[in-house]
């Protein structure tokens, strides 16, 4: 593991909650992702751009579990973890948003927040304070999820994970077929999410949101990282190049 990731702090050495390290991905004999790099820190939002086919869901899907790598090429708070599944992952603080919310059609509100609950981590995140932060789902708790708007659908998606009481929370395109009202409400809940120390990993398309709510992002073209660095450092003209690379 290179030390590529420490961040010095008042002389001392500290390592990010997660790293990711020269990370390839295959689907079978297919190439997904080449040499990918990049570290989250505790209390931090980051980013992951790219265009459709960039590789984006597929780091997600490395750092849930559900793609196998080489151990060492992914790490969570000190320990590989890139050869393990999905269950003792979440078992870790490792939780997903999924493309599509992917919700429990048959389920109310309140069960499918109760399956993420099931995990038995102790945490701030409970059916209250899931409440408090969606105030909507409380009216809407014993309703069946598929009855929602899109919007409320995704509340119950994000809940449903913060029910696990995770350390890193991996988003999938929350603004994906969104009104953008709905979009911004979301995106403006994060900094209270972070705040109860979670760490987020956003995989999203549109760039103004990803850019506004992270500290740092990632751009991704064909597989490979192209850009990245805070939002203050990125110029619109570098972002466009890295995103379309042209």
């Amino acid at each position: 593991m290179t030390l590529a990731f420490a961040r010095q702090i008042d002389g001392s050495r500290r390592m990010a909650l997660l790293e990711v390290d020269r990370l390839d991905a295959f689907y079978g004999d297919f190439q997904a992702l080449f040499g990918v790099s990049l570290a989250v820190e505790e209390g931090q939002i980051v980013s992951v751009i790219g265009a459709n086919g960039a590789g984006k869901s597929t780091l997600l899907q490395s750092i849930a579990g559900l793609i196998k790598s080489s151990a060492r090429m992914i790490v969570f708070d000190g320990v590989p973890i890139g050869a393990m599944r999905p269950p003792p992952l979440v078992l870790r603080g490792i939780a997903s948003i999924p493309e599509g919310r992917r919700l429990f059609s048959s389920l109310s509100v309140k069960e499918n927040l109760q399956v993420g609950g099931q995990i038995g981590r102790r945490g701030p995140w409970t059916l209250e304070s899931v409440f408090e932060l969606f105030p909507r789902l409380r009216e809407r708790r014993d309703q069946r999820s598929t009855s929602l708007s899109g919007g409320e659908q995704q509340m119950v998606a994000i809940g449903r994970a913060l029910m696990t009481n995770p350390r890193l929370l991996l988003c999938d395109e929350l603004s994906l077929g969104l009104a953008p009202i709905i979009v911004r409400e979301i995106f403006a809940l994060l900094p209270k999410i972070v705040a109860l120390g979670v760490a987020v990993v956003i995989v999203e398309q549109d760039i103004v949101q990803a850019l506004a709510a992270s500290k740092q992002v990632y751009c991704l073209q064909e597989g490979r990282v192209t850009l990245s660095g805070s939002p203050a450092q990125l110029t619109r003209e570098a972002v466009k190049a890295a995103y379309f690379g042209v």
